[in-house]
């Protein structure tokens, strides 16, 4: 639940009446979601979601419905642009999409990945895509992958004025350094994934991401860190959960097409898109499509 009242200071995260329907009282405009109401949940034991978004239908549905946080992904090579992984996705690719997601979502953070090759040259690299993120993307935080040795790229892009979202665990963009898509922190891999996430909340980020970590490695994390913290496939210890719009939609699939332990599917878009096109085109084959009704 977020606030429904443009005062913000008066309207903390969680406060306030809220439709079931997660949208804002009709003629009242929605109170944007910030990062301090993140902060707020985490300290009241509640929980937020968190879904990726790479246009405007997508992220006008997933505002109305009370998703707190749409996440322009780096996950847009291989859910939009039909590469096989995150790694050939560039910032010039990235912008487009979140402008969009930007200007259609009236109350959820927005939030940008920062591309593989977009923040390892230097911190100062890491501050000119942040800021071209913030600045011609629209989004009001940025996402970064990697652990303790990107803290002082962090501190630099939050001392230029860019809230950071740290990404650690499964970090997609590293899958060839990793040995491919394998679970990280286990056993004495978890004191390392821990200490990552101190040094990345002393550094300035506002909220720690670890993906495909075990639950008790995220539950040590998320009790080491006074900053919320989010999950993929890390347990239901996590502040808030994030998924793939695609995966959770059932949008993705088809032949040979393998599904993540993690993901739970509320619907089958696919299913029901692919039923939609054959009726279509068996309507336009048989000239059943257009009949007068649809004629002028």
């Amino acid at each position: 639940m977020v606030p429904t009242t443009s005062d913000e200071s008066s309207a903390p995260y969680g406060t306030g009446p809220q439709p079931a329907s997660g949208r804002v009282s009709a003629g009242r405009p929605p109170a944007r979601v910030r990062i301090h109401h993140l902060a707020a949940a985490k300290e009241r034991g509640e929980h937020f979601a968190m879904l990726t978004a790479y246009d405007q239908y997508a992220a006008q549905i997933f505002d109305e419905a009370g998703i707190e946080v749409l996440l322009v992904g780096d996950s847009a090579a291989n859910n939009v642009f039909g590469y096989e992984t995150s790694l050939p996705v560039t910032v010039d690719d990235l912008l487009p999409l979140c402008r969009a997601v930007a200007r259609s979502a009236r109350r959820a953070l927005v939030v940008a990945d920062l591309p593989f090759g977009s923040y390892e040259t230097s911190p100062a690299q890491g501050v000119e895509s942040g800021v071209r993120f913030l600045k011609e993307g629209l989004a009001h935080a940025v996402k970064m992958e990697g652990g303790a040795f990107y803290a002082d790229t962090v501190r630099a892009m939050v001392q230029a004025g860019i809230p950071v979202m740290a990404h650690i665990g499964f970090t997609p963009q590293s899958e060839h350094a990793l040995g491919g898509y394998r679970v990280q922190g286990r056993g004495d891999d978890a004191a390392r994934l821990i200490e990552d996430a101190k040094a990345l909340e002393a550094a300035g980020a506002f909220c720690i991401l670890m993906e495909m970590v075990p639950a008790e490695t995220a539950a040590a994390v998320e009790a080491a860190v006074s900053v919320p913290t989010i999950g993929i496939g890390a347990g239901a210890s996590t502040t808030g959960q994030v998924l793939v719009w695609q995966d959770m939609a059932g949008l993705r699939g088809g032949e040979g097409t393998r599904i993540a332990k993690f993901v739970k599917q509320y619907a089958d878009l696919r299913g029901t898109l692919l039923d939609a096109a054959r009726r279509y085109g068996d309507d336009v084959r048989s000239g059943a499509f257009p009949g007068p009704e649809h004629s002028f």
